[in-house]
């Protein structure tokens, strides 16, 4: 039974029934309901940003295990880049040395790719820097792995021609130590003995006999024997290969024809005095790469280090070469 409720009327001194209209009951209620979901939403609000959801505390777990290992992997990563500037270093201070190949610049061994845009997807969330770094140290090891196993490539054909290249370097004396009367002018600014005047001297001149023979100091392949040239007279250039050339001056005479191949150690003329020459002598030149170098550093297969030590003081004197 629903309770029946009074108001005292200040005018008529009596008490008079309350009559509730639909509108008033609907208004109050709506005012409840209105008070509870506003008090609701508040505490909700408190308790999502205070308290986690079970969701919430496995998601959490799951980023926190997440940036660990991106720290994890970051460390490793470091000590891969360590390994592979170590194998670098190898690779341009040793394997290539020996093979005779320049080394790979570091900007080639190191450059990334592309640009800053390249990681703009990673930006915006908590752990931005950490996996921007991640991926672009990922990138940069990748780059140096491939450059790396492109020089490995490269280190083993030059290794397979290796062995050929050593046979074919001009590396001994082109005349035997035993009929070598001398070494008469070495490499460098000399007297020229016809025109008396400071020249450069761009080989070695050996003094023999007339008719000593004069041998190939690598495998190659005949390019030249004629008296074409007149300062060199009868004179023989032999391609090695690989950019290498040997020249011999003022030959007697030549045993040898254009396109013949020869070994080391073949005997390829004599000695002789044709073209500008004072006496009989070899003038003996090496050419690398399209430029006379000094000879001197080319006999490493038949010299001991004092004779080489010896050879290489007598010409470095500052004499009158005989051609």
């Amino acid at each position: 039974m629903a309770k029946i409720k009074y108001i005292f009327n200040h005018k008529t001194l009596s008490y008079e029934k309350v009559h509730h209209r639909f509108r008033d009951k609907l208004r109050k209620v709506l005012s409840y309901v209105l008070t509870s979901v506003f008090f609701s939403f508040i505490v909700l609000v408190i308790g999502f940003s205070v308290i986690d959801s079970p969701k919430e505390k496995k998601l959490k777990r799951e980023i926190a295990q997440l940036d660990l290992q991106y720290e994890l992997l970051n460390n490793r990563m470091s000590e891969v880049n360590q390994v592979m500037q170590d194998m670098a270093s190898r690779d341009n201070n040793i394997y290539r040395v020996v093979l005779d190949a320049d080394p790979i610049p570091a900007d080639v061994r190191t450059a990334g790719y592309g640009g800053a845009d390249r990681y703009k997807d990673l930006q915006g969330y908590s752990s931005s820097d950490l996996m921007t770094e991640t991926s672009r140290k990922m990138d940069q090891l990748v780059r140096q792995i491939y450059v790396q196993s492109r020089s490995y490539d490269e280190i083993e054909k030059l290794a397979k021609n290796k062995e050929q290249m050593l046979a074919c370097m001009p590396a001994i004396q082109p005349i035997d130590n035993k009929q070598l009367k001398g070494l008469l002018s070495g490499f460098g600014m000399r007297i020229h003995p016809i025109y008396k005047t400071l020249k450069m001297h761009t080989g070695i001149d050996f003094a023999a006999a007339l008719g000593t023979p004069v041998y190939a100091t690598g495998d190659g392949v005949i390019e030249t024997a004629d008296d074409l040239d007149r300062g060199y007279g009868n004179h023989v250039v032999i391609n090695h290969g690989f950019g290498y050339e040997s020249l011999y001056g003022h030959l007697s005479r030549m045993a040898v024809t254009v396109g013949q191949k020869v070994k080391r150690g073949q005997v390829i003329g004599y000695v002789g005095s044709t073209g500008e020459s004072t006496g009989d002598h070899l003038h003996y030149e090496v050419i690398k790469n399209g430029v006379k170098v000094n000879p001197i550093s080319y006999f490493f297969n038949d010299l001991n280090p004092e004779e080489f030590k010896q050879i290489r003081s007598l010409a470095s004197q500052p004499t009158q070469s005989l051609d």
